[in-house]
């Protein structure tokens, strides 16, 4: 089987609302994946210097090799006597076309439709790069890529389509899908001033009803009880990568009304809640829905999208609460009610603040911020009396993305490891009680811990030395950790180390607790672990 590198690419663009739109969408070759943007940041000696994103598709075409769909202005093969295009191309799935007054007759499809057109695509893009091999064939698989809307195109097409569980479609197909990376999807419906939007049916002139639960569970083929965000078990749910946007202030679409009816904690349009499959790996980024401050033109979400589709190494990042204090004012208030046999009712929410970077790069592979008003929230019921662990994020590892010089030293033969660095802190929240704030001696937002891990992995397939950097309170620490066949020996330990459970016939890795906070009865505090668990990535 060709290894995951070798797949055509398959872009899906989003949602286009008016007939103009569509129109405009149509006029351009790449409906958008084409689109870079140019930013400014601040040398050394104080000066803005434009810094530059080509696209995704030039990205694809100079880092990893890949070729464009096209050939003398029409797409490759359709002339019929083309010969083979090579496996690395990009193909745009231009689904609106038919929605195109100039092109075709300007009637809107369903989803549905354009669900079984994706097959029926990507059918085509077999024949231009196997041609007649019957082994190509029989391997042939692709990665799609989608923007918006297009990722529930995606989502119809594995779950439904495929399923045979379509109106007109009965019959069940094996997907011809190896991996699926969704920018800014509303997985789970849109909302606007917390209600799911409805459905109108043809009445709606704008199909947000696409966004509505009913009409997804529809064209998902879900049964009215699951949850709209489920995969339902259609493709392995550790293949399909959601990247997730957290500015809903620069998302300008809709004259701004977009962003004021949907609100904070949102990309502009679809709600951070909501533009995630359950279970499925996923990372954040300040990064409106769409345009010049746009998920799909930014180097965040190309970064995102190269390791997911070609890394080495898959990293999840999760944090584990062992120990949990309040202020004391409000401990003593608690434990007094408890002498009385009152019941007292302590809510608030934890703010957890996370990133993620790479050695030698200017961005961040995920980034949620209190500053940015994207931090993530814990209850403190959950904290204080889950077990459970919180997901924060994951990333992908790549050789090939490393800086020059490291990749020449590679290339000599030189083993180089691969780097990354992991940020989080927790602030201490504004608690109510008995559901009235409580402001007594107590200061909301303090930190309760802020940590800073690096780690450099060093693994030749035989042996794994693991190398970790903790910078706590100013202080700075290291450890190191090596394996062999018989697994980690035991040295001076700033972290645990367990094997993961090997899955049946998948790849084996690792997991690393590191001690974090420290727990103090005279104020609020916390203690646990940052948990990150490392595997091999194909």
């Amino acid at each position: 089987m060709p290894p995951s590198s070798d797949r055509p690419i398959i872009y899906l663009r989003g949602f286009a609302a008016t007939q103009s739109e569509i129109e405009a969408t149509v006029a351009t070759p790449y409906m958008g994946f084409n689109l870079g943007s140019t930013k400014l940041r601040q040398s050394y000696d104080g000066q803005l210097v434009p810094f530059v994103f080509e696209s995704p598709l030039v990205r694809l075409i100079k880092d990893e090799g890949y070729t464009d769909c096209f050939d003398k202005g029409t797409f490759w093969g359709t002339e019929g006597d083309a010969p083979p295009l090579q496996a690395r191309s990009v193909w745009i799935y231009r689904y609106y076309e038919e929605g195109d007054e100039v092109s075709a007759v300007g009637a809107r499809l369903d989803i549905e439709e354009w669900a079984a057109g994706l097959h029926r695509f990507i059918e085509r893009v077999r024949e231009c790069v196997c041609k007649g091999d019957p082994a190509a064939r029989a391997d042939f698989k692709v990665h799609l890529v989608a923007h918006s809307m297009g990722g529930l195109i995606v989502r119809s097409y594995l779950q439904a389509f495929c399923r045979g569980r379509l109106p007109g479609h009965p019959e069940v197909r094996e997907s011809m899908v190896d991996k699926v990376f969704t920018y800014g999807t509303p997985h789970g419906g849109i909302e606007v001033r917390g209600i799911n939007v409805p459905d109108a049916g043809r009445l709606d002139p704008l199909d947000v009803g696409n966004f509505n639960h009913a009409r997804m569970r529809a064209f998902l083929g879900l049964a009215p009880d699951q949850p709209v965000n489920s995969l339902d078990g259609a493709h392995p749910v550790e293949r399909f990568f959601c990247f997730v946007g957290t500015n809903h202030r620069d998302y300008a679409a809709f004259g701004g009304l977009s962003k004021r009816a949907v609100g904070a904690m949102s990309d502009g349009l679809v709600k951070m809640k909501n533009a995630y499959v359950a279970g499925a790996p996923r990372a954040y980024a300040h990064r409106s829905h769409s345009g010049p401050f746009g998920l799909v033109n930014s180097e965040e979400g190309y970064q995102n999208l190269r390791r997911f589709l070609f890394g080495n190494v898959r990293v999840d990042v999760k944090l584990a609460v062992d120990r949990l204090t309040l202020p004391p004012e409000l401990a003593e208030l608690r434990r007094e009610a408890e002498h009385e046999g009152r019941e007292l009712r302590i809510r608030g929410k934890y703010h957890i603040s996370t990133g993620a970077r790479v050695r030698n790069a200017t961005y961040q592979l995920h980034e949620r911020r209190t500053a940015f008003g994207s931090q993530q929230l814990a209850d403190y019921d959950a904290v204080v009396d889950g077990d459970e662990q919180i997901y924060l994020f994951s990333g992908f590892l790549s050789r090939a993305g490393l800086a020059p010089e490291l990749e020449a030293a590679a290339r000599s033969g030189e083993f180089v490891p691969l780097a990354f660095q992991v940020e989080c802190a927790v602030e201490v929240p504004l608690f109510e009680l008995d559901r009235r704030f409580w402001f007594d001696r107590h200061f909301p937002g303090e930190e309760l811990f802020r940590e800073t891990a690096t780690f450099y992995v060093h693994h030749d397939g035989e042996r794994a030395r693991v190398s970790c950097t903790l910078s706590s309170n100013g202080a700075t620490y290291t450890n190191v950790l090596e394996a062999d066949s018989e697994g980690f020996r035991d040295v001076p330990n700033l972290m645990r180390v367990v094997e993961l459970e090997r899955p049946e016939g998948g790849p084996g890795g690792h997991r690393y607790l590191i001690p974090i906070g420290q727990v103090a009865e005279h104020k609020a505090s916390l203690a646990g672990a940052l948990i990150l668990e490392v595997r091999p990535w194909d």
